[in-house]
Parts: C-alpha cells; structure tokens; sequence
C-alpha cells in the first residue's frame, strides 16, 4: 500500500477529528429528540445540558485526531487495539474533566472512537461499508489493559441478557447500516427537511435497539414504551408527517413520565451522521 506523505495523513485525520465532533454536535442539536438533551432542553435529565453536551464534544477533538493518526494504514491487530482501547479510556478522562465528573459521552467514544480509527485504517479512502467491516474487527480483538468494571451499560446486558454497544460493534454496526442511514437517505429522497431524515434515523435505531440507557433507568418497561413509540413514528409516515409528529409528542411525553433517555440510541445516531459524510465528504448536509 502507497504510503500518503505526512502532510496528508495529518490533514485526514484532522478532517475526520473535526467531524467526528461535528456530528455530536448536531446529534445533540437535533429537537425534538424523546427524553434526550436537544435545543429545547435537558430531556429526562437532570444533570445535562446543551451547552455541556457541546463542551463534552469539543473536548473529544483531540482523542479523534491521536485515534486517526495511531490508526492510519494500520492492520486490524492487538497492538492497535489496545492503542485504541488506550486512547479512548484517554479521553474518557479529557471529558469527564471538561464536564465535571459527568458522564456525556462514553458510548460516543466507544462507536465513533472504533469508526474513526477504521476509516484511517483504510488511509481514508473507505465507505461506509467497509468502515463497519474494519471497526467490526476491531471491537472483536480483545483489549488486556481494558479495565475490569462494570459500567451501568454492562450491568443492564447482563441483567436483562441482551447484547450491548460492544456487540453491536462487533457485528458491524447493523442498526446504523440496515436502519438509520437507509431511513436517513430515504427521508431525504422523500423531501424530508433534514431535521426530519435526521430523527426518523434516529427513530430507525430506537425500533428495535436494546438500548441499555433506557434499561438502566426504566427496566423492560421503558424499552418496550420505546420500540413501540418509534415504531408508531414511522408508521405514521415519520416526523415530516403531521401524524408522525404527534405520534413523537407522545413517546417524548412517555419517555419524560417514565425517567428513560435513548442515549444508546443518540450515540448511534452520531454515529450514523459520521458515516453518511464519509461516504459523502464533500456535501454539506
């Protein structure tokens, strides 16, 4: 493989640092989203904000440029993966010190951390599907430096014996590729505003994932009251629809009542956003 000169790999992996960072921005942007942080307000929570969400991403520029520069022509292998996997838990640390202890974004990290470095594996050139295919076999490869502790996200797969972000890493990502970025483009292609392709993705994702935040904080009961509002979204023709849009009302107004937010699912929809530039870097979407 043709080695790119230096000022060009610098140049990719600040290009995909910067956005990596963009797309959480606008995940987080993005109104109105059911029980999460959007431009109206902090959702079911009571210790984020906008303003924090787009500090926290800001504060991940950094690890996307070291995880793009570490990774760039590299074979998926152990060695890379435990510099992944250090990095990573590296700007852990950089965020949980921009938002004061507070946990906005560790799935993020994970999901687009592995897709960030999969695009540099392929010196920058790759599509979406064959990002997924190279992050897939990253996730798979054990990491030994990896911390023995159980996050809330861990705990609930094994409470509930339902796969998590880590196995949906390891699959490939099939909520991004076989929901969200097809009922992305298809919304867009239908005349959707972008607003709208945007939450009918996120919508899209939120149909069928075991999204471990809203098990964590409102048991099977919150995920099934999930699944079945998105559902109702798309059923109805999605959020451009008027009936969409009341059918998004209720399940914001179900997921506010039950304390649940789909932050498995937001992680995904950043992650998705990411893909859809790669494949089409040089539209402004």
């Amino acid at each position: 493989m043709k080695l790119l000169p230096q000022i060009q790999v610098e140049g990719g992996a600040e290009w995909l640092a910067r956005t990596a960072t963009q797309c959480l921005i606008d995940e987080a942007r993005l109104s109105p989203k059911p029980g999460l942080v959007d431009s109206r307000g902090n959702g079911a929570h009571d210790d984020l904000t906008l303003a924090l969400m787009e500090r926290s991403a800001h504060s991940l520029t950094p690890t996307f440029q070291a995880l793009a520069l570490q990774s760039w022509q590299r074979p998926a292998d152990i060695a890379l993966r435990q510099t992944v996997g250090r990095l990573g838990r590296e700007g852990e640390q950089q965020m949980m010190a921009a938002t004061q202890g507070v946990n906005t974004h560790r799935g993020a990290i994970w999901a687009l951390g592995l897709l960030v470095s999969a695009v540099a594996m392929s010196g920058g050139s790759a599509n979406s599907h064959a990002v997924t295919a190279a992050a897939a076999e990253l996730a798979k490869l054990p990491d030994a430096a990896a911390p023995k502790v159980f996050s809330k996200g861990l705990r609930a797969t094994h409470r509930y014996r339902v796969p998590g972000a880590r196995e949906e890493a390891q699959q490939g990502f099939p909520h991004i590729m076989q929901r969200a970025l097809p009922q992305l483009r298809l919304s867009r292609l239908n005349g959707s505003s972008e607003t709208c392709a945007r939450l009918d993705a996120l919508m899209a994702i939120m149909t069928s994932l075991t999204d471990t935040c809203v098990l964590s904080r409102a048991g099977m009961e919150g995920l099934d009251a999930m699944q079945d509002g998105a559902r109702a979204v798309l059923k109805a023709g999605g959020t451009a629809q008027p009936e969409g849009q009341s059918a998004l009302a209720e399940l914001d107004r179900q997921m506010l009542a039950l304390n649940a937010s789909p932050g498995g699912a937001a992680d995904l929809l950043a992650a998705t956003l990411f893909l859809d530039r790669i494949d089409t870097p040089y539209l402004q979407h």
